[in-house]
């Protein structure tokens, strides 16, 4: 029993920290938008330009911290973690199909491509395992 509890706490955390980590690089792109653009490689030109990377770059980070907080305070429903960690898995997904065109990531944004990947794999890894009964496993085996 110790163990789940230990995983839960984990997957706690990991949530908490995905949100601080979230909220946090949403506020950056927020007061400094050219700074992280520049830092990712992009160049904002115009309204839609920044539109589109206010869209991404604060409005998905904010919707990903608050799925995060939202799972780590249920943490009886495992299904707000999962959907917490393709959010941020899905960041690396599209990165790593632009790699077959143009190649990996360089410098801060291959970090925080790994820093993605660690915490949406993390959050899997710890998913709450299904309890089932003894007399269930024993049915399973049976047939």
């Amino acid at each position: 029993m110790a163990v789940p509890m230990q995983r839960a706490r984990l997957r706690y955390s990991l949530l908490k920290l995905i949100a601080i980590a979230s909220s946090l690089a949403a506020l950056t792109a927020l007061l400094d938008p050219d700074r992280v653009a520049t830092s990712m490689g992009m160049l904002l030109v115009g309204v839609n330009g920044y539109s589109q990377f206010f869209a991404i770059y604060v409005g998905v980070r904010l919707a990903t911290a608050a799925l995060a907080l939202l799972a780590a305070r249920h943490g009886d429903q495992p299904l707000l973690g999962d959907i917490t960690a393709l959010f941020l898995l899905a960041q690396p997904a599209g990165r790593f199909i632009a790699a077959f065109a143009i190649g990996l990531p360089q410098g801060f944004l291959l970090v925080i491509c790994g820093m993605e990947l660690l915490g949406g794999l993390g959050l899997l890894a710890l998913r709450p395992r299904p309890v089932g009964t003894r007399a269930d496993e024993l049915s399973h085996t049976k047939s």
